[in-house]
């Protein structure tokens, strides 16, 4: 009889104490999405629903061996890249990446804390544009994010559209730029496809906003959620499309719960709880 086999996601990014973000909420999330998830962890956080309050940095060297330690041994479906940090961390994850020629990569270019702590060094970025971005086959950042990444200012649609551009000329084979700080009525998501050099398909995904303190780990958990059914086997569009109603779910289903004097986590078992 032939053996299962699992779905594999692998996250590599900074851990959070506090439970919300990070490499627990990605692992949350790859669970409750039927996936075998493992970690590489880049850095260490002291950090709550309030504030970060300290970062241990990991080193490249070690982060190396932790990709390295999974990829030989048990193999990967999907790749999820959170907060990296420095650029030597960014430089390693993307020569271990391109080493084992993982293709189906989500990179969530992870800046600053829902506290609005900073989580990303500046000389980091261009690392990031250089390095992590020519190789992810989709990049999820929010409007603020998607302003540093390009240069450029976002006011609309217009400018989202053309944001999204900007960031698959760098590389990325899709670009999904999150509607979430627009302050907008509906939460509405900018999803560009790269068909080749000029030509480009762009979906826009609506959803009504959800009243609530609890988004902190919104960013991983969608992030980590496309990784998920990237890992599956579903199609770019598809992922996100699934993605995008999974953390619609859990933030609705996290929006009642008290946890902690700040931003609350999501609800990333609110299919399996209460049943």
């Amino acid at each position: 009889m032939e053996k299962k086999k699992y779905y594999r996601t692998l996250t590599i990014a900074g851990s959070d104490s506090g439970g919300g973000a990070g490499i627990q909420a990605d692992l949350k999330t790859f669970s409750a999405l039927g996936c075998f998830g493992m970690s590489a962890i880049a850095a260490l956080t002291a950090q709550n629903t309030v504030a970060v309050k300290g970062i241990y940095k990991v080193s490249p060297d070690f982060v190396a061996e932790q990709i390295n330690a999974v990829i030989e041994d048990i193999g990967v479906d999907a790749v999820k890249i959170g907060m990296l940090q420095s650029p030597e961390i960014i430089k390693t994850v993307a020569d271990r990446l391109k080493n084992y020629g993982i293709e189906k990569i989500v990179l969530d270019p992870v800046m600053v804390a829902k506290s609005g702590d900073k989580l990303l060094q500046d000389d980091a970025i261009d690392a990031l544009k250089k390095e992590l971005i020519p190789i992810t086959e989709i990049i999820t950042p929010n409007i603020p994010e998607a302003e540093v990444l390009t240069n450029t200012k976002i006011e609309d649609q217009n400018s989202i559209e053309k944001a999204s551009k900007l960031l698959a000329d760098l590389g990325a084979k899709s670009v999904l730029i999150k509607g979430g700080h627009s302050g907008a009525d509906e939460s509405s998501d900018c999803l560009l496809i790269k068909k080749d050099n000029t030509r480009y398909e762009i979906i826009w995904l609506k959803s009504a906003r959800i009243e609530s303190k609890n988004t902190h780990g919104t960013g991983c958990t969608l992030s980590s959620a496309i990784a998920s059914f990237l890992a599956k086997g579903c199609s770019t569009v598809e992922s996100v499309k699934s993605a995008k109603a999974y953390i619609t779910a859990a933030i609705k289903a996290g929006a009642d719960f008290e946890l902690g004097k700040g931003h609350g986590p999501v609800h990333h078992f609110h299919n399996l709880w209460n049943k």
